[in-house]
């Protein structure tokens, strides 16, 4: 579903797609970057919720210092804020990436499946199905698979051992 509104949305013949196209030659349908563009779109509540829980987690403490000593809202965010929240983040980014690697739906609508530009494993494997490839496809599945633990594991030992209390 959100890949259709995005593939009419970032589509020539829309204002969006034409306003991007016409003023900056810039155009995301059937295209790496849409592609990219069209991933972060879909896998962001993947990066706003470890987000969300980070910024609960912050002492009030460390809004109010900051302010006291003059920093500004923005220069609090950066130097301050941010830096706590590193754990976070990567468990953010890196949620965000598993996630995006299975997707299908929104890859196939924006990026199509356009040998060395936009095909992708998740939709090698559909084609290989499609063509009975099934050894084919479980080769691409395996590797997904791999890269996905590969990725996903580092990050849940690390904020396993971060949030271990000791006894």
């Amino acid at each position: 579903m959100l890949g259709f509104y995005l593939l009419l949305a970032f589509s020539p013949s829309s204002g969006p797609g034409r306003l991007l196209d016409h003023w900056l030659n810039i155009r995301l349908v059937f295209t790496f970057p849409g592609l990219v563009i069209a991933s972060v779109i879909y896998s962001l509540p993947f990066m706003v919720n470890p987000l969300l829980a980070g910024f609960r987690n912050l002492p009030a403490d460390l809004n109010e210092a900051s302010r006291t000593l003059g920093k500004s809202d923005w220069t609090t965010l950066i130097r301050v804020l941010l830096p706590c929240l590193r754990a976070p983040l990567v468990t953010g980014a890196v949620l965000s990436f598993a996630h995006t690697i299975g997707e299908f739906g929104v890859v196939m609508m924006i990026g199509g499946s356009i040998p060395g530009v936009t095909r992708v494993a998740s939709v090698a494997i559909y084609d290989e199905v499609q063509s009975t490839h099934y050894p084919e496809a479980n080769h691409y599945a395996l590797a997904l698979l791999a890269l996905s633990f590969s990725v996903l594991l580092p990050v849940y030992l690390i904020n396993y051992r971060h949030n271990k209390s000791p006894l």
